[in-house]
């Protein structure tokens, strides 16, 4: 499984998480700053893909999404 700490640092860090929602095997996030994500760390800690667009960014995480995004909301 990706490891959430690690993802939430991929993202940019809880200050930079507008939004962030599970679906089915990806987390949906919205970003104050797309300059922060940083797609390596996010493969790093375990994501299969990542897209951008603009500040919308798309973590495919596999089936776990669900328990990886509620681990995040935890971190935070």
């Amino acid at each position: 499984m990706a490891d959430p700490q690690k993802i939430l640092d991929g993202l940019g860090g809880d200050e930079n998480i507008i939004d962030l929602e599970p679906c089915i095997t990806r987390l949906r996030v919205e970003v104050e700053d797309a300059a922060a994500v940083s797609e390596a760390t996010l493969k790093a800690a375990g994501a299969i893909a990542v897209m951008q667009q603009g500040t919308v960014v798309q973590v495919i995480v596999g089936p776990e999404a669900d328990t990886i995004a509620a681990d995040i909301e935890d971190l935070r």
